[in-house]
């Protein structure tokens, strides 16, 4: 157990991108720490988590989720350690998931947390396999995309969090072929070895329809995308009548600064009557327990592999952050604080 701080470091937004993110965009700043009130628990900050949506939040635009504000500290998913309870719910000592990350220290309203038991599972897997990236690919593939026994299934960037997860579930739950893309040949080889992916390649070796067509010659009944751009273009033409795409993420396109051209091929949709679905993890918070239950399982059993990429120290979260939007990844990006 740890002693409660006078002062602790978070991350601020000082300009809002244009484009890529730059690391002058960002500060590190010193802040005094306050004790939980009522209701609420101070938590030491151990794993913190870095997730693509992050860059939407950086514009001020109107979105689903509120921007980021100028000169305030960050959030975003992040484990930790209670240090100080104002709740009868939580005792210094537990372990618990929050959404306050960014910063060492953090006082949470104990509403806003979840106990955690690293005895189940190591803390850093509740923000990635067993956490929103998890239910994310779980839930997109099962219900958003109605996934059944035989489809075949198309994932692109399958060597991040939410794209691994999606193409084991799928093979485990009896896809007919499972194909992934990925940015780089040493993802693709893990794809196909550790992962089990039938087919996997690395769209920047040539154009994704003409690889996708070769992975899959019989065609696709789902896509789960992550990507945008291209791959979705390629995924409509290989897409079988009545395929289902499930519209997850867009990272190609989340720096771009002009407008990016849609599919060209859209008219598809209409012919191979086509099911096309955005979807938020918000919206799919009741499949938790099952998810858990089931994903949990695979994992205890090693039927379903996960890899994470771990950076130390909050003040590289910048540098994990950028890294992961380049793609440095495999697997989930954590930040884990030295103790």
């Amino acid at each position: 157990m740890s002693a409660s701080p006078a002062t602790g470091r978070e991350w601020h937004l000082v300009a809002r991108p244009h484009g890529w993110p730059k690391p002058e965009d960002f500060a590190l700043r010193e802040t005094e720490i306050a004790e939980p009130g009522e209701g609420q628990i101070l938590v030491r900050n151990i794993h913190l988590s870095v997730d693509p949506y992050m860059r939407g939040r950086m514009n001020d635009v109107k979105s689903y989720l509120p921007p980021y504000g100028l000169d305030r500290p960050m959030d975003g998913g992040a484990v930790g350690e209670v240090i100080a309870s104002g709740s009868d719910a939580f005792a210094p000592g537990d372990h618990v998931l929050h959404g306050l990350g960014w910063r060492e220290y953090a006082v949470v309203d104990a509403k806003q947390a979840v106990k955690v038991d690293p005895q189940v599972a190591p803390l850093s897997t509740y923000l990635g396999v067993l956490g929103m990236p998890g239910l994310t690919a779980y839930a997109g593939l099962i219900e958003v995309a109605s996934f059944k026994e035989g489809d075949a299934v198309f994932v692109s960037g399958a060597a991040g969090a939410v794209g691994s997860e999606v193409g084991q579930i799928a093979r485990l739950k009896g896809a007919s072929r499972v194909i992934g893309s990925a940015g780089t040949d040493e993802k693709v080889k893990l794809l196909t070895e550790e992962y089990g992916f039938d087919a996997a390649f690395n769209y920047k070796n040539g154009p994704v329809a003409e690889q996708l067509r070769a992975a899959a010659p019989d065609g696709i009944d789902v896509y789960f995308d992550n990507v945008g751009g291209e791959h979705l273009e390629a995924a409509i033409d290989s897409l079988k009548l009545h395929g289902r795409i499930t519209v997850c993420g867009m990272i190609a396109q989340y720096n771009a600064t002009e407008p990016t051209p849609a599919p060209r091929n859209l008219t598809s949709v209409i012919g191979k009557r086509l099911r096309m679905q955005g979807m938020l993890v918000a919206d799919h918070r009741d499949l938790q327990p099952q998810f858990v239950q089931e994903v949990g399982a695979w994992i205890r059993s090693g039927e379903l592999k996960y890899r994470e990429t771990v950076v130390h120290g909050i003040e590289h979260n910048v540098d994990a952050f950028l890294g992961m939007l380049r793609g440095e990844n495999t697997g989930k990006m954590i930040v884990t604080l030295d103790a």
